[in-house]
């Protein structure tokens, strides 16, 4: 072997051939939202990275709806002009553009009206009989929340999830995929689940969270579980505490309506941020199936306390400068009322009630117009007794961090203590840091291919089951329910800052304090 290999090639040659996946089931799909800004952002580029790697059926086809008057020509053409502002460093596969776009097809019409959906059975059998879907569908839901009880009433009363045997004995699938929110209570999320229930079977339904879509986040359970150097430790014994942050640099943009009848928890903590910490705290499984995880996270958010009240901090971001730009305040975004108690930064604590975790504090955190883009998961374990270093000048050890990166710089890095060069006995912070991009070939994604492919093959590992999503509205449901009746105006951040000292006073209670989301010189030692 060629002795001027680098380890990280060497690594990679030794390392078993990479499993290819193959295509999806034949299907067609059905975006309910063809024209909107999801399609165009995500749904789109995620369709066409999938038909590009060949993952795609060939059998396929893709039906947009819509209430605009346009032809399936127009919005194939709005579509390619997303396609390429997404891809702008790179050009667009033809073949595969060409091959997806000769299998779309625009309907017009309103969701409320039954006759919608008796077209969208004749898209179906057009689709079926032109490119073989075998009367497979999905009916992904890209739509406001207020319209997914709606629609599956239509589609259940129009015969479109029913999954009969058809003339060759065939029995087709029909599934649904809906967006967050999924409620915006516990109450309203279990009147969701229930009335969707009458109509749709729990196998049908793929609650969808693009966070679980990340590589990132699926490789949780790979490092816990794939290494036996990490399990001894995982646990009360050696962990002192946990910090899981998403924090955002952008604003609320052109969302001012959705996002003042949404805030920051609604938004964000029980689907993304509950999300991480379920698969940092569940239990081992037992096989590697799509029910027993979903059972183990499940449990775990079952054994977490409802939150505190006076363990939550919500803040509302003013005016200052993020990379070197002016932000308004949020009270003065569009379509914001001037007088908004709207938080758009929350913080919370909370505790799981078990064996395993014990005594550790999980500290939660997120915020629009924060210092930096940072999503990590920053497990702090217990300090080393200091006793062989109490006659050493400067720091005793300092504890141990195990940081897991979602996002921007994904990967992990571990910080332990050495001895600094040198004829005296003194200790120095180091990391071992593994970046996704030094090891791995980039590979075009924007979060929603695997989940998309998932669907397509029925499995839901990474989708929320209904008594999930209802654990998760369980916990915060005290903030909220407190946050109903308190009209005080709510403590404000600088945009660009790392938060509210409300949220520094809320972890500086036990002698903690937060990571910098702004990385220092020395990465948060």
């Amino acid at each position: 072997m060629n002795e001027q290999l680098s380890r990280k090639t060497i690594a990679r040659i030794d390392a078993p051939p990479r499993r290819v996946p193959q295509p999806a089931d034949p299907c067609a799909m059905v975006i309910f939202g063809g024209t909107g800004d999801l399609t165009h952002r995500l749904l789109m580029p995620a369709l066409y990275n999938l038909a590009s790697t060949r993952l795609l059926p060939e059998k396929f086809a893709l039906i947009g709806l819509g209430t605009g008057d346009r032809t399936t020509e127009s919005w194939q053409a709005d579509l390619r002009a997303g396609l390429e502002r997404a891809n702008k460093d790179s050009s667009i596969d033809e073949a595969a553009w060409h091959s997806l776009a000769s299998r779309m097809r625009y309907v017009r019409g309103d969701l409320n009206d039954p006759e919608l959906y008796k077209r969208i059975g004749q898209a179906l059998e057009r689709a079926d009989a032109e490119h073989q879907t075998e009367g497979n569908a999905i009916f992904y839901l890209a739509v406001a929340d207020r319209f997914f009880a709606t629609i599956v009433d239509r589609l259940g009363e129009a015969g479109l999830v029913r999954e009969e045997p058809n003339a060759n004995g065939q029995r087709p699938w029909r599934r649904v995929v809906i967006e967050k929110p999924f409620g915006n209570s516990v109450d309203s999320a279990h009147k969701l689940n229930d009335h969707i229930l009458k109509t749709l079977k729990e196998s049908q339904i793929f609650r969808i969270d693009h966070y679980l879509g990340k590589e990132t986040v699926q490789n949780i359970l790979a490092l816990r579980f794939g290494n036996t150097l990490f399990e001894p430790i995982w646990n009360r014994d050696r962990i002192d505490h946990v910090q899981i942050t998403a924090a955002e640099v952008v604003g609320v943009e052109k969302r001012g309506k959705f996002y003042e009848q949404t805030g920051a928890l609604r938004d964000m903590m029980p689907n993304h941020v509950l999300s991480l910490l379920s698969l940092v705290a569940m239990e081992p499984p037992a096989r590697f199936d799509a029910q027993t995880i979903r059972n183990k996270k499940t449990e775990v958010l079952s054994a977490i306390r409802a939150v505190d009240p006076n363990s939550v901090v919500r803040a509302q971001y003013g005016a200052g400068t993020v990379r070197g730009e002016r932000c308004i305040p949020y009270r003065q975004e569009p379509d914001v009322a001037r007088d908004s108690n709207t938080e758009t930064y929350v913080a919370m604590r909370l505790e799981v009630d078990n064996w395993r975790w014990a005594g550790v504090p999980f500290y939660l955190r997120t915020g629009k117009h924060l210092a930096d883009r940072r999503t990590e998961i920053a497990i702090r374990f217990k300090k080393t007794p200091a006793a062989p270093f109490e006659e050493l000048e400067g720091e005793n050890p300092r504890p141990n961090w195990l940081v897991l990166r979602i996002q921007p710089d994904e990967g992990i890095s571990l910080q332990f203590e050495i001895k600094r060069p040198g004829p005296a006995m003194e200790l120095a912070a180091v990391k071992m840091d593994f970046h996704y991009q030094d090891w791995f070939p980039p590979e075009p994604n924007v979060g929603y291919e695997t989940l998309l492919y998932d669907v397509m093959i029925g499995d839901p590992m990474l989708f929320m089951r209904a008594d999930t999503i209802e654990q998760a509205w369980r916990i915060v449901q005290p903030a909220l329910d407190q946050w109903a009746h308190d009209h005080d105006s709510l403590p404000t951040y600088p945009s660009g800052s790392e938060g509210p000292v409300e949220a520094d006073a809320l972890i500086s209670r036990s002698g903690r304090h937060w990571r910098q989301v702004v990385a220092s010189p020395e990465e948060q030692r």
